[in-house]
């Protein structure tokens, strides 16, 4: 895979960490589970996050995927381009993200981000490349 990503902190770390995330505080995202260049993050779905027809809103399912990537880089790196693909529309209670690191250089970052529900359905399926914004040690 060649991921070279050396995680620093630890979940409890993390979690405290994006507590300063307020847009995702507001929109209920937690953070489960982290590890070298991964993230999982899950929102128990709630009428805020419906769109005019009652499906999840597409914003939710993607701003679920950025926080996911943001957690999963530690906040190192901002996101330069993003490409989400839309599979299916949630019938679900919770969406879960996870991240995954494809590549970790010096200055670029590429993640491989998916999203599902708690039904086993596959929701949508990103990528993104991010800019390093702190120096690579």
């Amino acid at each position: 895979m060649g991921v070279d990503i050396k995680r620093k902190l630890n979940l409890e770390e993390t979690r405290d960490l994006f507590t300063k995330d307020k847009y995702a505080a507001l929109n209920g995202f937690t953070i489960d589970e982290v590890g070298p260049g991964y993230a999982k993050c899950s929102v128990k779905l709630a009428e805020c996050h419906e769109n005019i027809r009652g499906g999840v809103h597409g914003g939710v399912i993607f701003s679920l995927a950025d926080f996911c990537y943001g957690v999963a880089n530690e906040g190192v790196a901002v996101s330069l381009t993003s490409e989400i693909n839309y599979l299916t529309a949630s019938k679900g209670s919770v969406l879960t993200a996870e991240a995954r690191c494809r590549k970790d250089g010096r200055s670029t970052v590429f993640y491989d981000i998916s999203v599902t529900d708690d039904l086993g359905k596959d929701i949508s399926f990103i990528t993104m490349t991010g800019f390093r914004i702190t120096p690579k040690e």
